[in-house]
């Protein structure tokens, strides 16, 4: 058969561990025999983070910007223990952090649904997509440990010199405080990137904060939403079919939980990162979750949602098998795909990403899956496979789709 030409590079981010040795198992057995791939190449591992002190995570970043779509492996954000392992001059920041930095980009998380990986909430019949939100709060908190009496105060410096001044709290004693922020150009990004989103994925959007105990932080990400929806977007919803609507998130979670899904979440950063984990193990594994982050100007980067699989890494390295999933990361590149094909108008790379998705699905339906499926899937004729095999199982069933 005639490999699918491409005429756009895809941004290609390799990673780390075991996530890096099924990315080539992917990349061999999956793709190259089909399509003329081209990429631009970005080695995200830490050794080569280290050696080019992080310049390589920016470069990639910009090459998204560049190019319009991207593909990640996962990759390691180094603690204190990385730091002896690898030897690191320090402790690098999260690679996927710098990447939504640069991107100013939403990330958008739904789950895989399979037959035989039943949802724990059994009501859950369509996909239930996480929009997460990128930027500050918690994640650019600035903290410390308070020794002892005494006041701690906000403070904002105007370019003027003038000051506004709140007291935080007037402690008696040892405690803590913490000083977060948000941008709203930032998260005028985060509500154009859900409601184009939500257009292009033809699904109602709901957005949830606490805005009745944060009346001035969870508020302005309420009203940004709003008023962005009300110039912009109301007229397109409307003629889409679909709904936008703000709800508290404690409202939000009970109304997720009776639900039958089929819709995209907003939320704040630390409420999706905390969400999304909670959807993708209610609807079965992590191993089984999608992950893009779209950035307003429509740039795309798809990765996998779990990380580097460090357990069965070192086990490969002691020659033991392994039975890693590779369908989070599959996905990755078949979103990837699709999407350079409609970029490009390029039907028949549109066309395989959707027959290798179809093969990821058929071939767990058939009951061949990897160790974490088998132990929670209901089929009765199962088998677990070790991670070639599955991989191997998985282009048997392409190959008839290609056919």
């Amino acid at each position: 058969m005639e490999k699918i030409q491409m005429t756009t590079p895809l941004v290609e981010m390799d990673g780390d561990e075991m996530t890096r040795i099924v990315w080539k198992m992917i990349k061999d057995e999956l793709l190259l025999p089909f399509i003329d791939l081209k990429t631009e190449y970005y080695d995200l591992g830490l050794e080569y983070r280290n050696e080019t002190n992080d310049q390589v995570t920016f470069d990639s970043a910009e090459a998204t910007k560049k190019y319009g779509v991207a593909v990640k492996c996962a990759t390691i954000t180094p603690n204190a223990a990385r730091m002896d392992e690898y030897d690191l001059k320090e402790m690098w920041k999260s690679p996927n952090g710098t990447i939504r930095a640069i991107l100013d980009g939403t990330v958008f998380r739904a789950p895989i649904v399979v037959k035989g990986i039943e949802p724990y909430v059994g009501n859950w019949k369509k996909p239930i997509t996480i929009a997460r939100h990128a930027y500050g709060d918690v994640y650019k908190g600035v903290e410390m440990k308070v020794p002892g009496k005494g006041k701690a105060e906000l403070v904002f410096t105007a370019e003027d010199g003038t000051e506004m001044r709140e007291t935080i709290h007037d402690f008696d004693g040892e405690g803590i405080v913490q000083g977060m922020h948000n941008l709203n150009d930032s998260i005028t990004s985060f509500a154009k990137s859900c409601f184009n989103y939500a257009l292009e994925t033809k699904q109602d959007l709901w957005f949830s904060t606490k805005d009745t105990i944060s009346k001035k932080y969870d508020h302005t990400f309420k009203d940004i939403f709003q008023d962005i929806y009300d110039a912009e977007y109301a007229d397109k919803f409307e003629a889409a079919g679909i709904e936008y609507f703000y709800t508290l998130i404690d409202d939000a979670v009970a109304r997720v939980v009776r639900s039958d899904g089929g819709y995209i979440w907003a939320c704040k950063n630390y409420d999706g990162d905390v969400m999304s984990d909670m959807i993708a193990t209610a609807f079965g594994s992590l191993s089984m979750m999608t992950s893009v982050l779209v950035s307003p100007e429509g740039n795309y980067e798809y990765e996998a949602a779990h990380g580097t699989v460090q357990r069965h890494y070192y086990k490969y390295l002691n020659g033991e098998e392994t039975s890693t999933n590779p369908i989070a990361t599959i996905f990755a590149w078949s979103g990837a795909l699709r999407k350079r094909g409609d970029l490009d108008g390029i039907e028949d790379l549109k066309v395989f990403a959707d027959k290798l998705e179809e093969a990821c699905i058929k071939t767990i339906e058939k009951g061949e899956m990897t160790g974490d499926l088998y132990l929670i899937s209901t089929l009765e004729n199962k088998k677990k496979l070790n991670t070639e095999e599955f991989i191997k199982a998985i282009r048997n069933t392409l190959d008839e789709l290609m056919q």
